[in-house]
């Protein structure tokens, strides 16, 4: 029995994978319970279990249809959006939601494949005003605005 599409082949081990090593975790560490009364493992266990069973639907399907081959893996992007979520997490409270956005903004458009300093800036900008119209102001969450420094300049 031939590999007809290992695009389908390698997502579908993932899920099995993924979908099984969830609810393993969730049942050696969690009570089940039942469906009336669920425990802290139920829900965890049946999403782990409707994953296992989209990558058997996918292992089995690469069998039976032909796909296209898995594409080379990029390194370059994944660094740069880990180190994007490091800055970010690392320089919310002293850079403030302004500069921790801007940082998260630029390293990650560093790690794709061209790269428009116009296109950023806006995104940039898009993205500042609906974090804090969103999380600051929507959902009050108590992130600083402004850099540490500044904060009695940038009261909105």
């Amino acid at each position: 029995m031939a590999i007809k599409s290992p695009k389908d082949f390698w997502a579908g081990v993932m899920f099995i994978a993924f979908g099984g090593g969830m609810a393993a975790i969730a049942l050696t560490n969690y009570q089940m319970g039942t469906a009336v009364r669920m425990g802290p493992a139920y829900f965890p266990v049946l999403l782990g279990a409707i994953l296992g069973a989209l990558g058997l639907i996918l292992f089995a399907r690469s069998f039976a249809l032909k796909g296209p081959a898995v594409a080379k893996f990029h390194f370059r992007p994944l660094l740069f959006i880990l180190a994007a979520c490091l800055a970010f997490g690392y320089f919310l409270k002293p850079l403030g939601l302004i500069g921790a956005v801007l940082l998260v903004v630029f390293i990650s458009a560093f790690g794709g494949h061209e790269f428009k300093w116009k296109e950023v800036a806006i995104l940039y900008v898009a993205l500042i005003i609906f974090s804090i119209l969103v999380f600051v102001k929507g959902l009050t969450l108590p992130f600083p605005i402004c850099p540490s420094s500044i904060e009695d300049f940038c009261r909105f």
